[in-house]
């Protein structure tokens, strides 16, 4: 069942759903069923950076420092990565265990893969997905939602 086109953000969240839910299930098919898509992104960031601070991981990922610090922590309890402390007692500094280097072809196998399924769906789109989502994450930056709808209060 799709939702309500007017409810925008119930149909962003079960587009995300479905993309992650399937990428998801490729990870159980795979043998890895405590990975969640959501770590890729800092997995690859770390392969190519080395160890960093949560601050630097969630900049080079593009979230905020909360979501960075919540997906290492999953990631942590996944055995997937380190915490030490960095230069002061606020700086925790992720590395990269053996366990996630030894998974990394299987990540990377998966994230080659789920980007060509990500161009053949694309070919199907009016425009790429990616595309559209920067592009409304542009807009919103330049006139966040929220003048918006006071425009229209």
């Amino acid at each position: 069942m799709t939702p309500d086109r007017e409810a925008v953000g119930t149909l962003l969240r079960h587009v995300l759903e479905l993309l992650d839910g399937d990428v998801a299930a490729v990870y159980r098919d795979a043998g890895l069923p405590d990975y969640r898509p959501r770590f890729s992104p800092p997995v690859r960031a770390l392969v190519a950076a080395g160890p960093m601070s949560i601050r630097d991981l969630a900049a080079a990922v593009g979230v905020t420092h909360s979501a960075a610090s919540q997906t290492v922590a999953q990631m942590s309890r996944a055995g997937l990565v380190t915490l030490t402390p960095g230069t002061d007692a606020r700086q925790r500094i992720v590395t990269l265990t053996d366990r996630a280097r030894e998974l990394l072809p299987t990540i990377e196998a998966e994230w080659a893969a789920t980007t060509a399924a990500m161009r053949e769906l694309d070919a199907e789109l009016p425009m790429p997905l990616a595309d559209l989502l920067t592009a409304v994450a542009a807009a919103l930056r330049e006139r966040p939602f929220r003048e918006r709808i006071r425009a229209h209060a």
